[in-house]
């Protein structure tokens, strides 16, 4: 039952009990039944108006409450003019006016907290409390290929090998994990309280682009010292070996004599090819910077078949395209991306020796140009070598070729893979971008 009706129904019982009593024992004296009545009726107007005054808080209460229950915390109560009710009504209005602050302070720093996630070059993924991904910014999607908002399955049942290798990480564990090809992050598990419970969450900072500078700015150091030694002996000693078969006399031993013009010849070619050896490497440090225009990737992948089909013919190997996929022009150096897609096919082809597909194709999600091929592929223990600068599987390679891709990638603001699949085709890719 409501209490103001209890109330009500308490006090009237009460009134009307006395005016009864009143009536059977002063029904023969009217005046003092009158006064008793009056006397009655003013009691109750009393008792009423003192409840509506002793209910007055409650009544504050309840419309407060029923502010703090919508959300509104902007409704502030007006002072009654009863000293007791205003002390409570200034308790609830500073409460309220310090919930609103605070509100607003926790609503201002989650968005400011928000903004900087999303905006932060490093990954940032945050995982619910099964380790499931709930979140991932935009830093974190473009390392990982993740797509907006489709996170599904734990760190363990995602296809990247950087999530599988972070599933076992504890809470404050840190270290530097290598992804697919060339791809090394910094990595860091954190964890934070949420509705009481613990959450992890996980930070990455790519290094590729840092450690990749820091090669070429060794390796280019390294090559311009060995170019400026190797060209000026070498020039000197072809000057010496011109003026040794100009002078040599013929003598009367003609024998002797052709066999030291065809020895300094010989010297004279290897010079020659150790000149070609040395600008071989330099061509990878005085790389241009791209002269970037509109290029149509599979009229380029067309382009780069036509060149390479002869030598394709010639160890019996089968070299195709596959069927082009809708790509709109992308903005690069067509001739940087043909140089490196010979590159690829020539290491492809070489891999094969003989027989065997070579498959051309471009990819639109994420944007690549692919060489596959079907030969033996890279050996396990070699998987993450490739990734050292002039790296070569041959006895007598230089690992120049794939160094220039690396470097071609680079420059256009992505990165070169090289992967053995579980179907047995090795994939060279160049992620634009």
């Amino acid at each position: 039952m409501n209490l103001n009706l209890a109330y009500y129904l308490y006090v009237g019982v009460v009134h009307l009990a006395l005016g009864v009593m009143a009536f059977f024992l002063l029904s023969e004296h009217f005046l003092w039944f009158l006064l008793v009545e009056i006397a009655l009726l003013c009691s109750f107007v009393l008792a009423a108006l003192l409840h509506r005054r002793i209910t007055r808080p409650a009544r504050l209460l309840s419309s407060g409450i029923d502010a703090i229950r919508d959300q509104d915390f902007a409704i502030r109560l007006r002072p009654t003019g009863a000293p007791d009710v205003d002390r409570l009504v200034k308790v609830y209005n500073h409460m309220m006016d310090n919930i609103r602050q605070e509100r607003s302070q926790v609503q201002e720093q989650h968005y400011f907290l928000e903004r900087l996630i999303q905006a932060s070059p490093a990954g940032i993924i945050l995982l619910d409390y099964d380790g499931h991904i709930t979140e991932a910014n935009p830093a974190a999607q473009a390392m990982l290929g993740l797509k907006p908002g489709r996170y599904s399955g734990s760190l363990m049942e995602s296809s990247h090998p950087l999530l599988q290798q972070l599933a076992s990480w504890a809470p404050g564990q840190s270290g530097i994990l290598h992804g697919r090809g060339q791809e090394q992050f910094r990595c860091e598990v954190s964890h934070f309280v949420h509705r009481g419970f613990s959450r992890r969450f996980i930070m990455m900072q790519e290094l590729s682009r840092e450690i990749l500078a820091a090669e070429k700015r060794a390796y280019g150091k390294v090559i311009r010292m060995m170019a400026h030694e190797v060209n000026n002996s070498i020039g000197a000693i072809n000057s010496i070996l011109e003026t040794a078969l100009e002078v040599f006399p013929d003598g009367e031993d003609a024998e002797l004599a052709r066999e030291v013009r065809s020895s300094l010849a010989i010297a004279r070619q290897r010079n020659a090819r150790l000149n070609q050896f040395m600008r071989n490497f330099a061509e990878v440090v005085r790389l241009p910077v791209p002269v970037l225009h509109a290029v149509d990737l599979h009229q380029l992948l067309q382009q780069v078949a036509r060149l390479m089909e002869a030598a394709a013919q010639k160890q019996n190997t089968v070299l195709e395209i596959a069927p082009p996929i809708k790509i709109p022009p992308v903005e690069a150096d067509e001739r940087q991306l043909e140089q490196a897609l010979v590159n690829m096919v020539k290491n492809a082809l070489e891999s094969l020796g003989q027989g065997g597909r070579v498959v051309l194709r471009a990819e639109p999600h994420p944007l690549q140009l692919v060489v596959a091929d079907n030969g033996p592929g890279l050996p396990q223990e070699l998987q993450a070598g490739w990734t050292t600068p002039f790296f070569s599987t041959k006895p007598d390679g230089q690992g120049i070729g794939l160094t220039l891709v690396r470097e071609i990638a680079r420059q256009h603001g992505g990165q070169c893979q090289l992967e053995t699949l579980d179907n047995g085709w090795t994939e060279c890719r160049i992620l634009l971008g």
